[in-house]
């Protein structure tokens, strides 16, 4: 296996090389996707991710020609200063890492920000990537801003290629059709689908007045819809206990103003009308825009 690989678009990690021998592990893997820089909110997508890389030791498979993928004036490298002086430069990288899950079973996942620049070659490379590591499943991470109330368990909706729908069925989806501008996951879903390889996003449903800030409670709900889909067990304890804390700080602001209260219970109705059936954006959203700024303002003084 050469450690150059689509044009060099991409490097293997000759660590992992060296101890991947003459091929793949044998046990096909599940690859979990979640870029940075599209729909992410309540950081769902993000916070689920940083999660799940520390469930378990992880090894760089493969790193990403970030130089030909990335703006580097739109994602800048940080520097660290110490007494003025420029010790380090820490580039953005797009990386393949390796794990396990708590029962030993092998997961890959792809992270970094979703390129700049050709994304055609960079599907490419990824749909080869995953049929030279006999990937079984790809599942993507997302999280969006709905008209849900936080007191209710966060519900996801799913996107799937053709010949993915059977997927889509057992997690639900968004009823209709919508034409919305697609990020990377999009293409990758189409392309991976293409190749006869299971694929499946799924997004969690933020309430809209906390999406920008971190909602704990949406990566509880991706992991757990991860595990559902594919059989993978992990611990989600620690953002169970962010997810109760953040709770408890929404549910105080909330109190505090009767026109938030009754914003509250009108979607709490909406969403309770839909248990069961299949989930739509259509109908009137209260705005939360007041309620997200007066949370942030909140959270300010409060120093979270």
């Amino acid at each position: 296996m050469s450690d150059m690989a689509d044009d060099t678009l991409y490097r293997f990690d000759p660590e992992w090389q060296e101890s991947a021998g003459s091929g793949p592990d044998p046990q096909q893997p599940v690859l979990v996707v979640a870029l940075e820089g599209w729909v992410d909110a309540g950081m769902g997508a993000s916070a689920a991710m940083a999660d799940l890389l520390t469930s378990s030791a992880v090894r760089n498979v493969a790193t990403f020609e970030t130089e030909t993928l990335i703006d580097q004036r739109a994602r800048r490298p940080i520097a660290r200063l110490v007494d003025g002086i420029t010790t380090e430069l820490t580039w953005p990288s797009i990386r393949l890492l390796a794990g396990t899950d708590r029962v030993g079973a092998p997961v890959l996942y792809l992270v970094g920000p979703e390129p700049d620049f050709r994304w055609r070659r960079f599907i490419d490379a990824v749909t080869t990537l995953a049929r030279m590591l006999r990937v079984r499943m790809v599942v993507g991470l997302g999280a969006f801003p709905a008209p849900a109330p936080h007191t209710r368990p966060v519900r996801l909706a799913s996107t799937v290629p053709p010949s993915s729908v059977a997927l889509a069925r057992t997690v639900g989806f968004v009823q209709g059709t919508l034409e919305v501008p697609a990020g990377i996951q999009a293409a990758l879903e189409v392309a991976l689908g293409q190749a006869g390889i299971p694929t499946i996003g799924l997004w969690a449903r933020v309430p809209h007045y906390v999406s920008a800030m971190t909602f704990p409670e949406a990566s509880v709900a991706l992991i757990d819809g991860l595990c559902a889909l594919t059989g993978l067990v992990f611990d989600t304890s620690g953002l169970r206990s962010a997810a109760r804390q953040s709770r408890v700080q929404v549910d105080e602001l909330i109190a505090a103003n009767a026109e938030h209260v009754e914003m509250v219970r009108r979607l709490e109705a909406a969403i309770d009308s839909e248990e069961g059936q299949p989930l739509t954006m259509t109908g009137d959203m209260p705005s939360g825009d007041e309620i997200a700024a007066e949370l942030e303002r909140f959270l300010r003084e409060e120093g979270g």
